[in-house]
């Protein structure tokens, strides 16, 4: 059984920073991309930023020099670091991953419960 749990999230004042967290476990073989999504109320969920398991990122136009994804492969963790955090960041943010549980097994995309991000002042 593999798990993605998200945590990082909190309450920030505008111009703040908070780095989340998305750590896997359970029976994982390989971790390939990894994309944080969020959500806000009424919108539909948006990519933030993703990562591969070369390292390659990509990032949606509004947190592009705001926001950097990593990640630690050993063990088996991505993050998201956010600064000068806006109103508009204000979302729950959840982790996706696609992951092999054995060698040449098919390819899983597994969903985190989500952590909540709240902008305010």
């Amino acid at each position: 059984q593999v798990q993605l749990v998200e945590s990082g999230g909190g309450l920030v004042q505008p111009g703040g920073s908070l780095k989340l967290s998305c750590a896997a476990s359970g029976s994982i073989f390989r971790i390939y991309t990894t994309t944080w999504y969020r959500q806000a109320p009424g919108k539909q969920r948006e990519l933030v930023a993703l990562i591969t398991t070369g390292g390659t990122t990509n990032y949606t136009d509004s947190v592009k020099g705001r926001f950097t994804i990593s990640r630690d492969n050993a063990e088996n963790t991505v993050y998201l670091q956010m600064n000068s955090l806006k109103p508009e960041d204000t979302a729950v943010y959840y982790c996706n991953a696609v992951l092999q549980t054995t060698s040449g097994s098919p390819y899983y995309r597994y969903w985190g419960q989500g952590t909540q991000v709240t902008v305010s002042s």
